[in-house]
């Protein structure tokens, strides 16, 4: 009996996409390091994690919204927005001669606050007037977008005191800034959230049947609004993690931040269709997201191909997940 139970425990493990998917990318630095031996270096890995914790962040609401049967399409706008934001008041309280780690603290309450905004404005649109989440974040996409160029004029935002590019990217055995670490923190407390706790099984509740969910006393609108407002949230943390480690704010800094949320979100195994989902897989599709951007730099691929990789990355896990819902009905 013990020798049947351990090779399906074995085949279980091995079945899970979050295990394809670190094998895959195992797989991919071994290919990117032979093809230039300075990908494996912590210098190039220091680089991946300072890609990866926006992409990331932008993921994890990114999950919560897909897997309630929704998507945000504002998130890249809202990190350029919260970004120039924070860069704005740190500016003049630095100029104003506040306490520099005074003017840090005001400047992420004004990042978070623009995320609180727009996840609420969504949250409303969403629930309350009915409209489809493409279309209501598709508007307020447009909307944080131009509201950044309005309060820069298009240009970058500097003027940060030195105790910012200190914090963005002072490092830590070789590879880990302050930020990074708050980025994994982040990471294991959205995990404890989304699958231990009631507010992710409310989550994928609404995602596999809203109205059998509204039917067991959920109340859907209040919940989706709360995940819209986290899918807001953690984009303007995103955009207070670019701030620190640029030093600056642009307003074109967001600018695809959603595709790659998506792409990280649904490689990882998220489906489209809501209901299912993890985000140890979510968190490995970030990582293979910005690898392989990375390593394609290294290699001598030219910049303009990222969007084009990271698209067909898209439509590879879509088919892939299409292909196993096919395979289930029959």
């Amino acid at each position: 009996m013990e020798a049947q139970a351990r090779p399906h425990w074995l085949k279980t493990v091995m079945v899970r996409q979050d295990v394809i998917l670190l094998l895959l990318f195992c797989i991919m630095i071994a290919a990117f390091s032979a093809a230039n031996p300075r990908f494996f270096s912590i210098r190039a890995m220091a680089n991946v994690l300072q890609d990866f914790s926006p992409v990331v962040l932008m993921a994890i609401g990114q999950t919560f919204v897909i897997a309630s049967r929704g998507i945000d399409l504002s998130v890249g706008s809202v990190l350029g927005l919260a970004g120039v934001s924070m860069a704005l008041v740190i500016r003049a309280a630095n100029e104003g001669g506040v306490d520099p780690w005074l003017a840090i603290t005001l400047g992420m309450a004004v990042a978070i606050g623009v995320g609180v905004v727009v996840g609420f404005i969504n949250g409303l649109l969403i629930t309350y007037c009915r409209l489809v989440p493409f279309v209501a974040t598709l508007a307020t996409m447009g909307a944080a977008a131009g509201m950044s160029l309005v309060l820069t004029g298009g240009t970058q935002i500097a003027g940060a005191p030195k105790e910012v590019i200190l914090l963005g990217n002072a490092t830590y055995l070789g590879a880990l800034t302050v930020p990074v670490i708050a980025v994994f923190v982040i990471i294991i407390l959205s995990w404890a959230f989304l699958s231990r706790a009631r507010f992710g099984r409310w989550t994928y509740a609404i995602g596999s049947n809203p109205f059998a969910a509204r039917g067991a006393g959920i109340s859907v609108d209040r919940h989706l609004i709360k995940i819209y407002l986290i899918s807001g949230i953690l984009a303007a943390l995103a955009g207070a993690f670019v701030y620190f480690r640029l030093g600056s704010g642009s307003p074109l800094s967001g600018r695809g931040g959603e595709l790659n949320a998506i792409a990280a979100t649904v490689i990882g195994g998220v489906s489209l269709q809501g209901g299912t989902g993890k985000l140890s897989g979510v968190v490995v599709g970030a990582l293979i997201t910005t690898a392989v951007l990375s390593g394609l730099i290294l290699i001598g691929v030219q910049p303009n191909w990222q969007q084009i990789v990271v698209a067909a990355l898209i439509a590879l896990a879509v088919g892939v997940q299409g292909l196993g819902a096919r395979g289930g009905r029959r």
